[in-house]
């Protein structure tokens, strides 16, 4: 599928507004769970359990769901991310490049993608309204490094496909991590590796910094990017 035809398959479903919403939502339910028992829980009875309790407090948090973005980063970086490998997450994104960057590139990307994805998010949150999230059977086993957790989000709208990859992290909190999802066939790494693939090919990994800041940026100020 080219950009083009892509692009106007995530307008036509929307596909922005409910890959943020969701993603926060169950990221922010992982980020939640309880020390002790997440650790003993199988990955798709804590997506359900978690998730289905989180869901009341992202509905009634005004300022969440207004788009406050320092207390949605707050958030992220207290729920979400222990719970979650972002640094797999960028490097998959960024492709064969990432083990080229420095250290200190390697830390701007992650903090730029990061910041991409909360101002993402913070335009979704006023969609979260009578969702439901249904975890679909598990395939997985008890010897599994790594899982994929298939569920369903139902609404007043069409159901939503929202499915969870997560590696297991031996003696880590929680003793899973997600480091991908895909909402309606469309993984969220592929997606943008594409668009980050053609900056780093026409400007190198500097110029996939640079983009990434000003488009935080024109975000910040209320501009399109």
């Amino acid at each position: 599928m080219n950009k083009q035809s892509t692009t106007a398959l995530l307008q036509r479903r929307g596909f922005a507004r409910v890959l943020a919403a969701s993603a926060l939502l169950v990221g922010t339910a992982i980020g939640l769970a309880p020390l002790a028992r997440a650790a003993d829980e199988a990955p798709d009875a804590l997506v359900k359990r978690l998730t289905t309790d989180v869901l009341q407090t992202l509905k009634s948090d005004k300022s969440i769901k207004a788009g406050d973005i320092p207390k949605i980063m707050q958030l992220v970086d207290t729920k979400i991310m222990p719970n979650t490998n972002f640094q797999r997450m960028t490097a998959s994104a960024v492709g064969p490049k990432w083990r080229e960057a420095t250290p200190e590139q390697q830390k701007r990307l992650q903090d730029g993608f990061k910041l991409l994805l909360v101002r993402t998010y913070a335009g979704a949150l006023d969609q979260v309204t009578d969702q439901e999230v249904t975890v679909k059977p598990f395939r997985g086993s008890a010897d599994d490094k790594e899982v994929l957790v298939r569920t369903e989000v139902r609404g007043s709208g069409e159901p939503v496909q929202l499915d969870y990859r997560l590696e297991k992290t031996p003696g880590e909190v929680g003793g899973w991590k997600i480091y991908n999802l895909n909402v309606m066939g469309i993984w969220l790494v592929d997606t943008y590796r594409s668009q980050f693939t053609q900056e780093i090919n026409a400007k190198g990994i500097d110029g996939l910094i640079a983009a990434l800041e000003a488009r935080n940026k024109a975000g910040a100020n209320g501009t399109k990017s």
